[in-house]
């Protein structure tokens, strides 16, 4: 499991907020990203920008130094092996 993933489900609170990249204290959200509802696209470890994919099923994200995160996983039932 890559570094990302692992800090996300482990609950870690975030060093940069996941849908600004700015310090998680200081973040300043639009109202989609404060009811939850936009995908994360900044990486919660680094703050930086992370491709994202959105899917009709979830989204996935994938930060260049701390790797991947997806929607399924934050299920238990669909965690990777």
């Amino acid at each position: 499991m890559d570094e990302l993933a692992a800090a996300v489900l482990a609950g870690e609170e975030p060093i940069f907020h996941p849908n600004t990249g700015e310090p998680f204290h200081e973040a300043h959200l639009h109202p989609a990203a404060a009811a939850g509802l936009d995908v994360p696209r900044y990486c919660q470890i680094c703050g930086r920008r992370m491709v994202a994919q959105v899917r009709p099923d979830g989204w996935s994200t994938k930060c260049s130094r701390h790797g991947e995160l997806d929607s399924d996983w934050l299920y238990e039932e669909h965690l990777p092996a």
